[in-house]
């Protein structure tokens, strides 16, 4: 049988006062309590009727995540830090992938308003940002994580892409590099064009152009990397350096120099974006841009939340500085 509130109340040795209180983040209750009470209701696997909350006009205590692909390393750690703090706050998460692809990302919002969700959070490349224009109109709270969108007055949390790409840059150039690339994502990923913007700043100022046919979209897809890098190491005058703007989209241009003999780095350094996991455990491990992930989730969180505990507060943009890591993916050219 299902666990009901009286049983948490008798496990805790509470009132079924105190356990309600804990489900819906009232009362005067100590941390340590209410997280011991929150450890019976995993334990015992209770379930409080989000539709009847729903229905009755109260907070369902869940939360909507839309990323572009939860099987991409990136999304999954950002999830996982999204995931890990709203827990810690008593809510829970749905995760929707949704392939940078505009319809299913109405989809999906229209889905999670009928599910009742409290708030979202938008971590998916949009082309149309009139998509969202919806939420704003109908008050329902939502924070963008990952992304960029000037036009519209809403918590953003997002790493400096365009710093980031200027780091990758200066890596590359203090190498001695001057021949270089770029695989970018589609122009609807605002994150990669910031990145590809402060690539190539850094690349004039030092007096050096990025011609148009030195750069390359895909998308964060293994095999569609791959293919972008073959055609762009086609050209007759090779890039001596490539700067990917994911891990995932560098580990495919690793792919495509050893299909085609080429030994990185000596023949061709290779710089990636993000430091997910994948990037420690390459061959050679992966020189990158790293993002602070676990920030990024916690900082959505926690604005999307004061949100909703509060009227509707002014827009704050909070932007997390990223580091260069640097591991055996680059040297100096040959």
């Amino acid at each position: 049988m299902k666990a009901t509130i009286y049983d948490i109340a008798r496990e805790a040795g509470v009132s079924i006062a105190t356990v309600s209180q804990v489900i819906n983040g009232k009362g005067k209750i100590s941390e340590k309590r209410r997280a011991e009470i929150m450890e019976i209701m995993e334990r015992l696997n209770y379930q409080p009727s989000a539709i009847a909350t729903a229905l009755t006009g109260k907070q369902t205590y869940t939360l909507g995540l839309l990323v572009p692909d939860i099987s991409n390393p990136y999304f999954a750690e950002l999830a996982r830090a999204v995931e890990d703090r709203s827990r810690q706050l008593g809510y829970s998460v749905v995760i929707c992938s949704t392939d940078n692809k505009d319809e299913r990302v109405e989809r999906y919002l229209n889905l999670l308003q009928q599910k009742k969700v409290d708030g979202m959070m938008i971590g998916t490349g949009i082309s149309n940002a009139g998509i969202l224009t919806p939420l704003l109109q109908q008050s329902i709270p939502f924070a963008l994580i990952a992304r960029h969108m000037p036009s519209l007055a809403v918590h953003t949390v997002a790493t400096d892409d365009r710093l980031g790409g200027a780091l990758a840059a200066q890596h590359l150039l203090d190498l001695g590099h001057t021949r270089v690339a770029v695989l970018s994502e589609p122009a609807g990923v605002s994150s990669s064009q910031e990145r590809l913007r402060g690539f190539r700043e850094v690349l004039e100022k030092a007096g050096h152009t990025l011609a148009p046919e030195r750069i390359r979209e895909s998308t964060a897809e293994l095999n569609a990397a791959k293919a972008a890098v073959l055609e762009l190491l086609g050209q007759s005058a090779q890039p001596t350096a490539l700067f990917c703007c994911n891990d995932i989209q560098a580990i495919g241009a690793l792919q495509a120099a050893k299909e085609l003999n080429l030994r990185v780095p000596q023949e061709l350094s290779v710089i990636g974006f993000d430091n997910t996991i994948l990037a420690s455990v390459t061959s050679p491990p992966l020189t990158t841009i790293a993002q602070p992930i676990e920030d990024l989730g916690r900082h959505a969180v926690d604005l999307l939340i004061e949100e909703l505990k509060q009227e509707r507060q002014p827009a704050r943009n909070m932007i997390l500085k990223p580091e260069l890591v640097v591991r055996e993916s680059t040297t100096v050219p040959r």
